[in-house]
C-alpha cells in the first residue's frame, strides 16, 4: 500500500514509518523541515495550503495526520493558538486535499488525543461510555484549552466532505518508547534521578501505550474497513501515577523515588519549560473499541512493558550491559 504521513517527521512518526517499511508499504512523509526520515520519501508542505504535495495523496490507499506541535510546552497564550493552529489548520488542509482527489484514500487515520476525555477517578473512560471533558468543577481552567484543542482537532476532521474515505480519530494515550526525547524517556530520566515518586499524591492515573502496540493498533485500524470514528489507543491497564512509578523503579532497580507535591510539579514544570497538567491531569482511558474488535496488546499491563522497555533503553546506550538487564 501507499501511505502519506503528514507530520511523519516527528518522534511517533519515525516509530510508525519504520513498522510500516517492515510490513514493505510505500510510505511517504510530508514535512515542513527537508529532512530525511528512515524508511520514507519526504515531501514539503507547509500544513496550511494546497499545493504540489497533494498529488501524492491522490491515489494513496491511506493517510495518517500526525500532523500538530507538541503539547509538552508551557501552555502560554502563544504556544496554545500554535497548538490548535497545527492540528486544526493541517487537518482541514488534508481533508481538501482528499475531498479534491479522483482518487482518495479509502481510510484517514487523524490524530488525535486521550486528553479529550475528563479528570476522573471513578470510572474508565472508553468511547461509548467516556465522558468529555472541560466541565470538571474540581481542575484549573485553563485545562479546557487541552479539551478545546482536541474537540477542534476531531471536529475539523468530522466536517471534511469525504464520503468516499473512511474517517478514524485516534485518541492516543501517552506512547512508550525507549528513544531520546520521548515521555518514556523522560520519566526514566527522573527515576535515574531517585524523583520516580508518587506525585501530588499519585491517585491520578496514568493512560499509556506500549510502542509495538501502537504501531499493531495503527495497522489494525487499517485493515479494520468498518471501524471508524473515535477509537482509544491506550493499554487496556490505565494505573494510578504512584503503581506506574513504582513499576518503573522495579524495572530500573532504583532504590528510592522522591514524592513530590503538586506546587513542587507546578515550579518543576515551569523550569523544564512544560505544564504540569501533562502529570497532573487523572487520564483514565480504555482501548473499548480496539478490544471489542480483537486488536491484540503485546503489553496489556505496565510492570512487562516498563521492563522490556528499560532493556532497550539499556541496549541503545549500554550495550556492555544489555545482556544482563535484559535477562
Amino acid at each position: 500500500m501507499k501511505i502519506v504521513i503528514p507530520g511523519g517527521s516527528g518522534h511517533l512518526g519515525r516509530i510508525l514509518c519504520t513498522a510500516l517499511r517492515r510490513r514493505s508499504h510505500e510510505v511517504v512523509v510530508l514535512s515542513r523541515r527537508p529532512s530525511s526520515v528512515e524508511g520514507a520519501r519526504v515531501v514539503g508542505w507547509d500544513g496550511r495550503s494546497l499545493g504540489a504535495w497533494a498529488d501524492e495523496i491522490d491515489g494513496a490507499d491511506v493517510v495518517i495526520n500526525l500532523a500538530g506541535r507538541s503539547v509538552n510546552c508551557r501552555y502560554t497564550r502563544a504556544n496554545l493558538r500554535e497548538m490548535i493552529d497545527s492540528r486544526v489548520l493541517s487537518t482541514r488542509v488534508v481533508g481538501r486535499a482528499i475531498e479534491r482527489a479522483g482518487m482518495p484514500p479509502r481510510a484517514w487515520l487523524q490524530m488525535s488525543t486521550a486528553t479529550i476525555y475528563a479528570h476522573r477517578f471513578d470510572a474508565p473512560n472508553d468511547e461509548a461510555t467516556g465522558i468529555i471533558g472541560g466541565e470538571e468543577a474540581d481542575v484549573p481552567d485553563y485545562w479546557r484549552f487541552s479539551i478545546d484543542i482536541a474537540t477542534g482537532w476531531e471536529r475539523a476532521q468530522l466536517d471534511a466532505r469525504t464520503p468516499r474515505t473512511r474517517k478514524v480519530a485516534l485518541r492516543t494515550a501517552m506512547v512508550m518508547d525507549p528513544a531520546g526525547g520521548g515521555t518514556f524517556d523522560l520519566l526514566l530520566r527522573l527515576t535515574r534521578l531517585g524523583l520516580g515518586g508518587a506525585v501530588a499524591g499519585g491517585r491520578q492515573y496514568m493512560s499509556w501505550i506500549h510502542d509495538a502496540d501502537f504501531t499493531r493498533s495503527v495497522e489494525f485500524l487499517i485493515d479494520q474497513e468498518r471501524l471508524d470514528g473515535p477509537v482509544n489507543l491506550a493499554a487496556p491497564a490505565p494505573l494510578p501515577q504512584r503503581d506506574f512509578m513504582a513499576a518503573l523503579r522495579a524495572a530500573w532497580s532504583a532504590p528510592i523515588g522522591l514524592p513530590a507535591s503538586g506546587w513542587m510539579v507546578e515550579l518543576g514544570a515551569a523550569v523544564l519549560g512544560t505544564d504540569a497538567e501533562l502529570i497532573l491531569k487523572s487520564r483514565r482511558v480504555v482501548p473499548g473499541r480496539l478490544q471489542e474488535a480483537g486488536c491484540p496488546f503485546e503489553y496489556p499491563e505496565w510492570p512487562p512493558a516498563a521492563r522490556e522497555l528499560v532493556a532497550r533503553w539499556r541496549a541503545q546506550r549500554e550495550p556492555a550491559r544489555a545482556p544482563r538487564a535484559a535477562a
